[in-house]
C-alpha cells in the first residue's frame, strides 16, 4: 500500500455549494460527486459543474459512478470538468484499463469477510483503489465499517482510499491502523443523506490532523 505520512481526505456525496465550501474550508483534499441515479446523494451533472468550477485547484473533484457505460462516464466527466473517476460497481479490469488512459481511475472494492489482498491485482491499471464495506443493497455510504487490518495487508505501491463507516470518532484509529493514502467519508459527516453537518466536518478534520501527527 502506498502509505502517506499525511493521509488525505475525500468528502463524498457533495450535492450543493454550501456543503462543498464548508468541506473545502475544513481542509478536504477531494470532493466526491455521485452520478449514480439510485443514490440519495445523486447530483445532476450540470449542478456538479456549477460547483466544480468554483472549487480551488488544490481540491480534486471525483465523479462517482456505478456500472455506467464507458461513453457516458467520459461524457459526464468532460462536461463537469473531472479528471478523476471512482468506479463503484462491477466494472471489469478491461474497463478500468481503458478509462485509465484518460482519467485518474479509483476502483472501489467492497470488502467481504473472504477478502484477500491478492484479489486487488485484477485492477492493477487503476491509479488508486478504494476499499469499502460490503453491503448487499447499497453501493457506498452505508455507514458500516470493515476489518481495517485487511487494508493494512495490501502490498506496497498502491494508493488506498479507505472508506466505510468512517466517522470523527474512529477516523484516527483508521489512519493509525492502515496508514492509507486517503480516508473517504460520506455518511459520517452528514445531518442526513446528501446534506453535510458543519460541526461533524470540523470534528472529522480535527481528528484527522491529530492522527497525522501520530503516524
Amino acid at each position: 500500500m502506498s502509505r502517506s505520512p499525511k493521509a488525505k481526505v475525500k468528502i463524498c456525496g457533495i450535492t450543493n455549494w454550501p456543503d462543498a465550501r464548508r468541506a473545502i474550508e475544513a481542509g478536504a483534499d477531494f470532493l466526491g460527486f455521485n452520478f449514480y441515479a439510485g443514490s440519495p446523494r445523486y447530483i445532476e451533472p450540470a449542478k456538479a459543474w456549477r460547483i466544480v468550477r468554483r472549487m480551488p485547484k488544490r481540491v480534486g473533484a471525483v465523479g462517482v459512478f456505478v456500472d455506467e457505460s464507458e461513453g457516458k462516464m467520459a461524457e459526464i466527466a468532460r462536461s463537469v470538468g473531472l479528471a478523476r473517476l471512482q468506479l463503484h460497481g462491477n466494472e471489469s479490469p478491461a474497463v478500468v484499463r481503458r478509462l485509465s488512459r484518460s482519467f485518474f481511475v479509483i476502483k472501489a472494492v467492497r470488502v467481504r469477510k473472504s477478502f484477500r489482498a491478492k484479489q486487488l491485482s485484477r485492477f492493477k491499471d487503476a491509479k488508486a483503489l478504494l476499499l469499502d464495506s460490503f453491503d448487499a443493497k447499497q453501493r457506498g455510504g452505508t455507514g458500516k465499517t470493515f476489518d481495517w487490518r485487511a487494508a493494512g495487508r495490501v502490498n506496497g505501491g498502491v494508493k488506498i482510499f479507505l472508506a466505510g463507516g468512517i466517522t470523527p470518532e474512529n477516523v484516527g484509529a483508521a489512519i493509525r491502523i492502515t496508514k492509507p493514502y486517503a480516508v473517504d467519508v460520506c455518511s459520517g459527516v452528514e445531518a442526513k443523506p446528501g446534506k453535510k453537518d458543519a460541526k461533524l466536518l470540523k470534528a472529522f478534520m480535527r481528528a484527522v490532523e491529530k492522527a497525522r501527527k501520530e503516524v
